[in-house]
Order: structure tokens, then sequence, then C-alpha cells
């Protein structure tokens, strides 16, 4: 009877999921690290990498997550995939909260949630060869009978655009962006419904930057991958994102859709950040916003807005009032005593 129960109640969540169409839900999300000191090695403070962050991505969508290097976008990944423990928050995949898993559930749904790494050079092992490295997880997981394994091993590789011959060759051997496709394929062959890229271009040549952009593309409109993309590259972003996120010092300080981001920026450091885009027009004039000084330590965050202390907008209230997320568009929010 109980097990009825619990079919009946998995069945209500992936017919709500289905409705709702909702593949990753994350509410107030924070992330502190702890500082230790002294002998005793005593708790003296935390590194509040991320501090409140909510978003929702819809099946079939990509976020961007873009702001500057430290703001905390590497570790909301990470967080939402549950290599780091959350402080407090809420990660919803599928209507599930994968922090209230035990092991076992958290083993069962690893596969549906991949990340693809920065550095994909230190990302691969180099004692593997390409095809253990593709494989290893498909063989841990079950995910093809053994008769089929390199049949599909051969599948994924050439959906990733590697050859079967590449599959007894080591790391080394690859360029950059081969070893970059060697990761996709590693995320791919476990039949994942979410991908983090964490910016997964940032290393390469900008002409291979196309290609894998266009391959991560490409792949989503075959495979139905929801993606949440990381990078400190607007013009990446405005390629492949349907929403965009920008993060400063743990918070998400703007978030709408592509085109309401890019075409009406509301917050000042949104403003900054594309204003500093290069455009690909020598003889466009470009209107600068420079902000003075650099990100404060997350550590010991500034009171009320973090920005207040870069910001060319700021008005007394913004060092006293931490200011609310508000809605100034259907689905454009931002959080900035401006708009008050």
């Amino acid at each position: 009877m109980q097990e009825r129960l619990n079919d009946a109640q998995v069945l209500l969540n992936n017919t709500q999921t289905t409705l709702n169409n909702t593949v990753l839900e994350v509410n107030d999300l924070k992330m502190y690290f702890p500082i230790k000191a002294g002998l005793m090695q005593r708790v003296v403070g935390y590194v509040k990498a991320v501090d409140g962050v909510s978003f929702k991505i819809k099946n079939g969508r990509t976020m961007g997550l873009v702001g500057e290097s430290g703001c905390g976008k590497t570790t909301v990944g990470k967080t939402i995939l549950r290599l780091n423990e959350k402080t407090s928050g809420e990660v919803l995949f599928n209507g599930k909260d994968i922090f209230a898993m035990d092991r076992k559930e958290l083993r069962s749904i690893r596969p549906q949630m991949q990340i693809v790494f920065q550095d994909p050079f230190s990302s691969l092992s180099p004692r593997l060869p390409v095809s253990e490295i593709i494989g290893e997880a498909v063989k841990e997981h079950g995910i093809v009978p053994n008769s089929e394994y390199d049949e599909y091993l051969d599948h994924i590789m050439k959906s990733c655009g590697l050859e079967p011959y590449h599959k007894d060759r080591y790391p080394h051997e690859f360029s950059g962006g081969q070893r970059q496709r060697i990761c996709i394929a590693r995320a791919l062959a476990l039949n994942p419904d979410f991908v983090v890229c964490d910016e997964p271009v940032s290393a390469l040549d900008v002409s291979i930057q196309a290609q894998i952009i266009n391959l991560l593309k490409d792949l989503q409109n075959e495979l139905g991958l929801t993606y949440l993309f990381i990078s400190h590259d607007l013009s990446v972003v405005e390629h492949i994102s349907d929403e965009v996120g920008v993060m400063y010092l743990g918070d998400l300080v703007e978030y709408g859709s592509k085109k309401s981001i890019f075409r009406n920026p509301l917050h000042p450091y949104t403003q900054a950040l594309l204003s500093a885009a290069p455009i690909p027009d020598p003889s466009a004039k470009m209107d600068r916003i420079i902000l003075e000084g650099s990100i404060p330590s997350p550590a010991n965050p500034p009171s009320g807005c973090k920005f207040h202390t870069r910001c060319p907008k700021v008005m007394d209230i913004c060092s006293r009032v931490v200011p609310i997320t508000k809605e100034m568009e259907p689905g454009h929010t931002v959080a900035c005593h401006l708009y008050d």
C-alpha cells in the first residue's frame, strides 16, 4: 500500500513539473565559507560567496549568469549540484529538494545533473584514455547494457564532434577545443536533463569559442537540454541565453529576459558591464562607465547596497538600507533604490 502511495506521489510530482515546465528552482540560496584562525582554528567570520540568490530555469531554456570574477557565479553552480553543502535556502530539481535527499536518492539523480568545467585540461585525468573518461560514469550508472556500450560511446563522441578513433588517445594529444568537446561528451553521455556550463569557452580562442557555443546550442535543440551558462563574456551570453541574471558580490542584482537586460538595463552595475563590452566597429563611439575601486571582500561586504561603494548613482539611503528586489516589468526584476 505504501509503495502505491509513493508511486502516486512520484506521478503527481512529475505531472506538476510538466505543467510548471520548470526544471530548476532556486530559492534564497546562501553559501557561506567559514574563516578559521588561531591554534584552535576557531571560526572568526564567513566568506559570503552566495548571499540569497533566487531564480528559475524552464525546460529547454538557457539562463546566463554574469558578473565580475569573484562575484559567486561558480559557487552558485556548484552548490546547485550539491558539490557544496548550502548554508541555507532551497534548490528544487524537477520539483524535488536535492538537499533533502539521502545518499541513495542523490546518487540516482546525479546523471540528470551534469557540469562542464572551465579548464578542459585540468578537469580531465591525464592517465585515462578518452574512452574511459567518457564511459566510466556510463558503466557506473548502467546507462546502457554492456552489449551496446561501444556503439553508444561512438554515438556520443560523433554528436560532440569527435571521431571513434579518438577513444584510445589521451587528453594531452588534443587541442583545447577538442578537450572541451571531450568534457561535453562526458557530461552528455549520462543523458542529463540539466547542465551547468561553468565558463566553458573562456580558456579557448575566439574561433573555437564559436564552435563550442554552436555545438551546445545544437545539442540543446536536439536533446532538449536545460543550461545554466556561467560567463563573464556578455557577447557569448547574449548569443546563447534566453534569460540573464547579473551577480555582484553574492547577490543577484538584476534578472530578466535577454532582450530586456540588453535593451533596457536597469541596475547601474548592469549598465557598467554592458558599456564595457567591445563593439566590432572601430568608428563607433562608446559611452564607457568607469567603476572606481575594486570589488569589496565578501568576508566583509559593505552595509546597505553592496554596490554603493562603486556606484556612480549612489544616494544616501544606499549605504544604510538593503534594496528590495522589485519587478519593474513582467519577468524583469532589479534590486536598486533608484526604483523605490
